[in-house]
Parts: C-alpha cells; sequence; structure tokens
C-alpha cells in the first residue's frame, strides 16, 4: 500500500505550487529536496549572515487583479508574503557607457519615455506597441488552450499568436525601429528568459515584457520567502517536506505501455511508495537519470537526446560598505551594455573559452538590499551580478568536488570574478576597494546546489522548436508520473507555479479555477518603493 498520495521530487516554485495544490484538496503529500535548503531556484543562502537569491529578482503582476498575485493568494499562501516595489520610475535601468535609460511602471509612460528620448522613431515604436499588446492579449486567450484542435482554434481566436509568434524578436523589432540603442532597449530583457533576441520567438519575448509592464516587485525577506510561504501551507495541510533526500530513481512497476510509477528511491537505499509521482527537475535529470533511457520509447529517448539547455551564468555574491545611496543606485535592475548589441551577450555565452581580460559585453547587477531594506545587516548593502556563459569552459571540472575544486578552477574563477567588476565598474565605481564578502558561483556551482543540467538557469532553451506546443508535457508517457516546472509549458517563477497547478489539476481532476479558491487564507501585502 501506498505511504503517500503523491511524491513531489523537488522543491522549487512549481513543485511546490502542485504540493500545495494537491495537499489543499486534502491528498497527502510529501515533498523530497536533495539540497539542504528548499526552493529550488527560488532558494535563498546566507554568507556571514547576509542573504542572497540566486534566481528570484523581480517578479510582474503583483498588483490588484494581477496574475502572480491571484496564484499566491488562491493558493492559500498570500498572508504569508509581502513584496516591496522596485523604483516605479525606473525598475530596469538599460545601462549603456554614455547613458542610461530608466524603463518606469506602465506601458504608456515607457511608451512616452521612449518616444521623448528617441523621437525620430515615434511611428514605429507606437506601432510595435500596439502589435506588442495585440500578441499579449492573443497569448491570454491562448492560456485557455490545449492540444493541436485548440491549436487550431486559436487561429481564429488570436492570428497574431500563430502567424508572428514564432518569428525571432529581433526581426520584428528591426521591422519598427532602426536606432541600435533603441533596439537595445526592447530586447535588453532577453536576460529574463535566456535566449538571444535572433533566436527567441516573438510570443516568449512578449510574454515576458508585457508581465512587467505594471511593474516589478520583490519578494520581502529574499526569494526564500516564497517557498518559506508554500510549506508553511503544505505543513498545515498535513503535507511533509524533507531536506537533503536525494531522489535516486522513480520506481516503476510493469512493461510497454502498462508502466507505472509506483514511488521513488532515495540516494540511501529507502524507498517511499506513492500513488503518484511528480517530478520538478529537469528534463535530463528526470528522464534519463531517474526513469532511466531504457524505459522511455524510442520517441521520447530521442527527444531528450535532441533537447537543448538553456544557457547558464556566472553569479557573483558581494556585500559592501559602499555608500550606496550617494552613486545614487536605486531598487531597480542594471541591465549593463557594454557593448549596445544584445546579441553580442549571447554569442559571447556561446564561447567554449572564457580566456581574456577586460569587460564582458554585457551584465546584470542588482542591490538586493535597495530592493529590500529589511535585509541589511551591519548597515552593509548586498549585490548580486550575473553573465550569461556557456557550461563548456567549466567541463574539465565536471564531477569534482565543490568544497575541494583544484587551484587552477580557484585561479580560473580569480580572473573571471576581476573582469566581472571591469564589467560594472561603470555602475558601481570603486566597488573592488570595498568588499566585505565576494563569492563566484559558476555554472558547476548549479549542478551541485540546483540539479541543473550543464547549469542552465532555465532547463530548455526558450527556442520556437521547445515552446507551446513543443514543449515537454506535463503527462508523461508513464502512468502515475507527471512533469512540472522550466521544462514543460513556462518558466520564470509565475510560470512555473502555473505549470505546477497544471499538474495538480491534472492528477485531482479538479479545475485550475477550483484550485485557487483558498484566497480566504489572507492577501499579500505591498510595501509601496524606498526610492518613490
Amino acid at each position: 500500500m501506498a505511504e503517500w498520495d503523491v511524491v513531489v521530487i523537488g522543491s522549487g516554485a512549481g513543485g511546490l505550487s502542485a504540493a500545495v495544490a494537491l495537499s489543499n484538496v486534502g491528498k497527502k503529500v510529501l515533498v523530497l529536496e536533495q539540497h539542504y535548503l528548499p526552493g529550488g531556484w527560488t532558494h535563498s543562502f546566507s554568507l556571514e549572515g547576509h542573504k542572497f537569491s540566486p534566481g528570484v529578482h523581480y517578479i510582474g503582476q503583483m498588483q490588484k487583479g494581477g496574475a502572480a498575485r491571484e496564484l499566491f493568494e488562491g493558493l492559500g499562501v498570500g498572508g504569508e508574503l509581502e513584496f516591496c516595489e522596485l523604483n516605479p520610475d525606473g525598475y530596469d535601468h538599460i545601462v549603456f557607457e554614455d547613458e542610461t535609460f530608466d524603463i518606469p511602471c506602465g506601458k504608456e509612460k515607457f511608451i512616452a519615455r521612449l518616444i521623448e528620448r528617441f523621437p525620430d522613431e515615434k511611428k514605429g515604436i507606437e506601432q510595435y506597441f500596439q502589435l506588442m499588446q495585440k500578441m499579449y492579449d492573443g497569448l491570454t486567450k491562448a492560456g485557455d488552450i490545449s492540444g493541436l484542435l485548440d491549436g487550431i482554434k486559436l487561429i481564429y481566436k488570436a492570428p497574431v499568436v500563430i502567424f508572428k509568434g514564432l518569428k525571432p524578436a529581433s526581426k520584428i523589432i528591426d521591422k519598427y525601429v532602426k536606432d541600435v540603442k533603441l533596439k537595445a532597449i526592447l530586447e535588453a530583457r532577453s536576460g529574463d528568459h535566456g535566449l538571444t533576441p535572433e533566436r527567441v520567438p516573438f510570443a516568449q519575448h512578449v510574454a515576458i515584457d508585457g508581465h512587467y509592464w505594471e511593474g516589478a516587485w520583490y519578494p520581502k525577506g529574499g526569494g526564500g520567502a516564497i517557498p518559506k510561504a508554500f510549506i508553511s501551507r503544505l505543513k498545515k495541510n498535513g503535507g511533509e517536506i524533507r531536506v537533503k533526500s536525494r531522489v535516486e530513481e522513480i520506481i516503476l512497476k510493469g512493461k510497454g505501455k502498462q508502466r507505472r510509477a509506483v514511488g521513488v528511491r532515495l540516494q540511501d537505499g529507502e524507498e517511499i511508495r506513492a500513488n503518484t509521482v511528480i517530478s520538478n527537475a529537469d528534463a535530463w535529470v528526470t528522464y534519463n537519470d531517474l526513469v532511466g533511457r531504457a524505459n522511455l520509447s524510442n520517441k521520447l529517448a530521442k527527444r531528450i537526446t535532441n533537447l537543448e539547455p538553456s544557457v547558464s551564468a556566472l553569479s557573483l555574491y558581494l556585500a559592501t560598505d559602499m555608500d550606496i545611496d550617494a552613486l545614487g543606485l536605486d531598487s531597480g535592475n542594471y541591465w549593463i551594455m557594454n557593448n549596445p548589441s544584445v546579441d553580442a551577450t549571447y554569442r559571447f555565452a556561446e564561447k567554449d573559452e572564457l580566456d581574456g581580460e577586460g569587460k564582458f559585453p554585457g551584465s546584470f547587477l542588482t542591490i538586493t538590499t535597495k530592493k529590500d531594506p529589511s535585509k541589511m545587516k551591519d548597515g552593509l548593502h548586498t549585490m548580486e551580478a550575473f553573465i550569461f556563459v556557456s557550461y563548456a569552459p567549466f567541463e574539465q571540472w565536471e564531477g569534482s568536488e565543490t568544497k575541494n575544486r583544484s587551484e587552477e578552477y580557484n585561479d580560473f574563477k580569480k580572473r573571471l570574478t576581476e573582469r566581472m567588476f571591469d564589467t560594472i565598474e561603470g555602475v558601481a565605481p570603486g566597488l573592488r576597494d570595498h568588499l566585505v564578502i565576494c563569492e563566484l558561483g559558476t555554472p558547476l556551482t548549479n549542478v551541485h546546489y540546483l540539479n541543473a543540467y550543464r547549469g542552465n538557469l532555465y532547463a530548455t532553451a526558450k527556442s520556437k522548436q521547445q515552446i507551446g506546443l513543443g514543449a515537454l508535457p506535463i503527462n508523461t508517457e508513464i502512468s502515475g508520473l507527471y512533469h512540472c516546472g522550466q521544462s514543460t509549458v513556462a518558466h520564470g517563477v509565475l510560470g512555473v507555479i502555473a505549470t505546477g497547478l497544471m499538474a495538480a489539476s491534472k492528477i485531482s481532476g479538479i479545475g485550475m479555477k477550483e484550485l485557487l479558491a483558498y484566497g480566504e487564507a489572507g492577501e499579500i501585502r505591498l510595501h509601496p518603493s524606498n526610492d518613490v
């Protein structure tokens, strides 16, 4: 007899939202997490008492009626969450070497500011935003659509999604605007989906851009506040979470099409039986490692072999005694463009070697203590900076232990850290002389702590072959096994919560709307930006 109704592998936002949704409707749910901290990409960790959040930098749609707010509150976790608004006059700063453009809260304000800066491009800017709005509306309609037959209906409901949605974003942007900097501003947030605008489908790019039109917020307490709220709700419902519990294998019974998932085997040999298993691990881990290639159909095995992982990154975590206010830095994110071509940042991220000196083409910098001043400790600010890189330059140290890598690896990290300082120097001059903490994470760090195949940030690359109808399904070909998270139909915090809900809906037979009927558990508290 099964010990649990549902076992969830991985405690990312997708796994936890599935667990909470199912526990809300009376299912007995256990979540297993390999790391000592829960949350996947939403976890926070401490260095000398200072908190850092590797995967959560801002979330949109938290205003009244916003989609993210409705998901959190509907699942019954809203009462345990607080969010701080980012600077409404510039929640994203696009930083060129000779000027900075601030993206404000409100789509109309954004348009007006673009026209003010690029008056000759007024007509193109207006037409581009009209197309984006059409696409965004179409994607909202498409959200109700699943399966090929419904895909045909979409041609009539929202033809713009079908006919323009899969074209590369840069091709569409080039049609409307000419100025190099203007194009860079419209493409800069490609970092939020991790694919160059030369390749990313326009629909994917618009889904991200539109998500932030009404502004952006940061969880009070850092990214880790999100899993904390989910776990609190799960435990109230009688569910459990176990950390440091690495799943080695999904236990299957039967042969061929009769195969069924009946539980999991942990690294220490313990077996846990369950009626249903949900994997929140990425596609490679789920299918190659946990299910095993021998248990996949030829079609699925081939598909997994051909999957392209998303980009990886270097992650720099800092605490500084610098006077951040004197520098005029605020809670907005800094998208640093040392090369005004966004594509150059991604071309760099394809390199198999990282030798060399000087600035990287682009970087993302955030001062988390400006976003959430309650995180300040001992009067010190914390900062996080990220550079997209390939996994290839780190492959030679694969399999070495995290705390025990070679001197060569540590020297390589030091050189890369220096180059990161060169890259962000324009925004935070003199930062090198004011460091209290300085730690660099590499793609290998992502493999170790997040079990991310080749250190990926967004699981599968968000190419036209791998999104929408090309994404991996929530229902797997194995009975009793479901998949959620960034390898499936959506990514980002909001996206993966939606995938967890989809899994919960398929397992319970209860519609998504009914699964979001727990708003009485409390509302999210929003704090106005300190930069107002």
